[in-house]
């Protein structure tokens, strides 16, 4: 099952986002990510987020996957929201 994650940041905590950005990328590979990137702010260049499309087993696993991240591991996040997601397009 797909699952969306998106992670705000808590405010002005971009020096702690690129700071624990390599940890997190390596992280990352570990596990079936169909894409990912951060979000940004209205001047499309501070980051202000993540947003991961995860493959995991079921809600469970998504959970562990963004409970050990180490974006989250550091504090970085004010919030992450799990959604379940069924892909349309592209079929």
């Amino acid at each position: 099952m797909l699952y969306v994650l998106i992670c705000d940041d808590k405010a002005d905590n971009e020096d702690l986002r690129k700071a624990t950005r390599e940890q997190h990328l390596q992280y990352v590979q570990a596990f079936d990510v169909r894409f990912a990137g951060p979000m940004l702010s209205a001047d499309e260049s501070t980051m202000v987020g993540s947003m991961i499309v995860l493959d995991a087993d079921d809600r469970a696993a998504a959970q562990a996957f963004a409970d050990s991240d180490p974006y989250a591991l550091a504090g970085l996040f004010a919030n992450v929201r799990i959604q379940p997601f069924r892909q349309v397009v592209p079929s």
